[in-house]
Formats: C-alpha cells, structure tokens, sequence
C-alpha cells in the first residue's frame, strides 16, 4: 500500500519511490502489433522494487511503489507536484520529451531526483538538460555510435539514409549524421520518405524505384514510430540490409539477450508480467536497482546520502551487460553497452571491440564530456 507523508517521515528505514506515466495517443499509420504494452515501464519498476526487497531483508531497508498512471487528459505537472508534497525524491518518469522537460524545471523539482525511463532524446542530455535529472534509456546519439561502430567495423562505410517527417525521425536524422562523421561512415545519399500507399501505389512497386540509381553497402532508416520502416526490406532495388529504427536496431534491451546473466532477468521478468521486457521495463528496473544499489552501499535510506553516493566515483550497477554502469556527471546519462538486434536475433554489443576511449570505453557511445552542451553540475567525481 502507498504511504502517507506522515509514514514517510516516521519510517527511517522505508524508502518510497514514485512512479509517473500518462496515456498517449495512438500514432496516426502505426501498426496495431507495434503498440506498446500499457505497462512498459512499471513493470521493470516493480521487478526492481522486489529485487530491492530481496536484498534489504539483509540491509534493514524496504522499499515501497507509488504508481500513477495518468490519463492523456490530466496534468502531468499537477500530479508531479502531489508527489513532492508527499514527500516523494525519488520520482522515475515515463513520460514524453515535451511533457518531461517542463517537470524537470519546476520549482518543487529542486530537491528531487527524476529518473527519466521514457526518453531518448539527446536534447535533454544537452543544452535542455537540468541537473535534477538523471537518464536510463540510450540517448538518440548513444545508438547512433553504437550502429556506426558496427558499420565501420564492418567496413559497410556507404550508406542511404531514409529518413520520417516527424521531428522525433529529424533528432535521429541529425544523431546518425553525427555518428557517421564521428566513425568514418559516408551518407552517399539521403532522401526523405513522403510516399502513402494507395490501391495503385504499393511498396512492391514504390521502393524499388525510390531506391534505384544508389551505390550503397546499407540503407538506415530513421522511423521512430515504426509508420513505413519496416517496409524496405526486402524490397530495395539492390539486395541490401537495412538498419536503424527497423531492421538491425540499436537498443538498451532485447528479449533474445541472454549473456552475463541476463537469462534469469528476463525470465523473472516473464514470470512478473507475463510478456517479455521491453525497453522502458529495463529502464525502469535500472533506475530501481541504482536507487537499491546506492541505499545499500551507504546504509542508509537517506536522500542526500544516496545521491551522492549515486553520483559519485564509486558507484557501480550491476545490469547483465558484461560491464558496470554508471552515470556521467555532465549530462545524467547511465553509461551502458548498447544492443544491436534485428527482429529475433541478438547480433552484437556496443561499444565495438577496438573503439577505445582514454577513460571509459562506454563513453565512445554519445556525447563525450568536453563536446557536451550540458553544464548543470551533479557533484560526484566521474
């Protein structure tokens, strides 16, 4: 059962955590099979609240879940609010960019610690970032680098860049032509995609032509509500792969990863939810286990305690991808290797073997320090 504010404060030992998501709006064009589930996202919240449980049996801590999910009518700010006043600082969000953004920036806001499990948007990572505000998801640039360092490795170095009309499709635009500049990859052409099929104009006929007259080793899309992606392959007029949005697809969690442990995760998160995990589940369950993690280390379930622990040197998550995770201090992100997956098949991990970095060979994914346009400070030392 939730808390009250007077239980927040009377059990020293408790550490109350919120969860805030909000309906949204079916895409005009997307598919009814690529719909997420309306609990992607809590769920991995409340698999990390047990697994937090599992282990406070032996710290003396328990952990507690308020969820709210709001309908696509109500305010988000409003909501957000409540939380503070009860007395909730640790606040994981799923929210939409736009609507995440304002939150972060509130007043009530100062003396909280947002977890954003719904975003990959590298603008909140950069100069719209607030200091409050820590990131669970890859950033639009962390899967760019991760797809580009795939094609260098390779040496698919010429690409066809498709790219949507939404402005989320333009922000992974602009993340893939950083990231092949970054890497050594060449744009040989780029045509935005504006075609709607009618009973004359079908894919079978429409895709070949628009591909035609291109020397390419790969075509990257970029469709992130997956409307027309899905459509070229197969159907290009040379016989060529497909990556980006669809087709090979960078990630932060795919259901056929099984290595380093992630097996018994995945299972105990079917056994949870009764589907498999999906993004936002794990990004949900990191930002858990991080706030789990960090009370443990520092016994105790103080809020100035935990983040600073969090934020600090120290500080390592355990997330079934080879390696510790942590936060980089200039812009909230979780450092993290990134999956590259078709459909049904896990294909390879990022960062790529022989990438390196002078610190951290995670930070070859996204936006390194001295390029970072964010400068809200966190503390900590990494």
């Amino acid at each position: 059962m939730p808390e009250t504010p007077n239980t927040l404060q009377t059990l020293a030992a408790n550490l109350s955590i919120a969860y805030l998501s909000q309906d949204q709006a079916a895409l005009p064009g997307l598919p009814f099979f690529l719909s997420q589930p309306i609990d992607a996202g809590l769920q991995g919240v409340r698999l990390g609240i047990a697994d937090n449980n599992t282990t406070g049996r032996f710290t003396g801590q328990s952990y507690q879940l308020k969820a709210i999910q709001l309908p696509m009518e109500s305010d988000a700010a409003t909501a957000f609010k409540l939380l503070v006043a009860e007395g909730y600082r640790h606040i994981i969000i799923n929210l939409p960019t736009e609507a995440l953004a304002p939150l972060a920036k509130l007043p009530e806001a100062a003396n909280v610690l947002i977890y954003d499990v719904g975003s990959s948007d590298d603008g909140l990572r950069g100069a719209d970032c607030s200091a409050n505000l820590l990131h669970l998801l890859p950033s639009r640039a962390m899967r760019a680098d991760a797809l580009m360092q795939y094609l260098s490795k390779k040496r698919w170095q010429k690409i066809f860049l498709v790219t949507g009309p939404e402005m989320a499709d333009q922000q992974y635009t602009a993340a893939i032509k950083r990231a092949a500049q970054r890497f050594g990859v060449k744009i040989i052409a780029e045509k935005p995609w504006q075609h709607s099929f009618e009973e004359r104009r079908t894919p079978e006929s429409e895709i070949p032509v628009f591909t035609q007259g291109v020397d390419y080793d790969i075509l990257v899309v970029t469709d992130e509500a997956g409307v027309f992606g899905d459509l070229f392959a197969y159907r290009t007029w040379q016989p060529r792969p497909v990556a980006g949005t669809q087709g090979l697809v960078p990630s932060a969690w795919h259901f056929t990863h099984e290595q380093w442990g992630a097996l018994q995760l995945q299972n105990r998160f079917r056994e949870l939810a009764k589907r498999w995990m999906a993004e936002q589940d794990y990004a949900g369950w990191l930002a858990v286990r991080a706030i789990g993690e960090s009370a443990s280390r520092v016994k105790s379930t103080d809020f100035a305690k935990i983040k600073g622990f969090m934020l600090g040197g120290e500080f390592a998550l355990a997330g079934f991808k080879g390696v510790p995770l942590s936060f980089r201090l200039w812009d909230g992100q979780l450092r993290q290797p990134v999956l590259l997956a078709t459909e049904r098949s896990l294909v390879a991990v990022a960062p790529i073997e022989g990438f390196l970095h002078q610190k951290n060979a995670l930070d070859t994914l996204g936006v390194d320090q001295q390029d970072s346009q964010c400068h809200k400070p966190r503390g900590g030392l990494n």
